[in-house]
């Protein structure tokens, strides 16, 4: 472990190194993208707001479907320990090992930080099949309202049913 890692950590299992090899591999493959397009003659979308709030939704949903779904946790597994349900379709998972396999830990059930590489696939769909994607990021953002509407209805019977028992006492 260097100096500046030791010293940066305080401490703390920080896996200074597996983040800057998460961060390459990010870069590389933006890279590699954005070559490919230029070699294919590609040209790149000039998304409009409504693409956007779209693509807005189809990260949040697939985001949180790779980090936290129960349906996905084989492919978490290597890296966290199953700690039980966090939320309605949830999991709570801890991140285990050291190094490279923490850092992907961290990447595979944090929606926030997936979300910057299903926005970035999503990205690179939009420059080589942009129907398909966005066909996929319509249907993944209806899953998202329909999330929504979810919570909502669910807000709004216990909102009710409280009432209900205030107008019981």
């Amino acid at each position: 472990m260097s100096t500046i890692q030791r010293e940066y950590a305080n401490g703390a299992d920080r896996p200074l190194a597996g983040y800057a090899a998460t961060m390459a591999v990010f870069s590389a493959g933006a890279a590699a993208v954005g070559a490919l397009a230029r070699l294919t003659g590609r040209r790149l979308p000039q998304p409009g707001p409504w693409d956007v709030l779209l693509t807005a939704g189809a990260v949040h949903r697939l985001a949180r479907l790779v980090a936290k779904d129960p349906v996905t946790s084989p492919l978490r597994a290597p890296f966290t320990t199953y700690q039980g349900v966090s939320g309605p379709s949830e999991l709570a998972e801890e991140v285990r090992g050291s190094g490279a396999r923490k850092a992907v830990g961290e990447l595979v059930t944090c929606p926030f930080c997936t979300g910057l590489w299903i926005a970035g696939g999503l990205t690179a769909g939009q420059v080589f099949a942009p129907d398909a994607t966005r066909l996929v990021s319509a249907a993944l953002t209806a899953v998202t309202g329909a999330d929504l509407l979810h919570f909502v209805r669910s807000w709004l019977q216990q909102a009710v049913e409280a009432d209900d028992e205030s107008d019981d006492e």
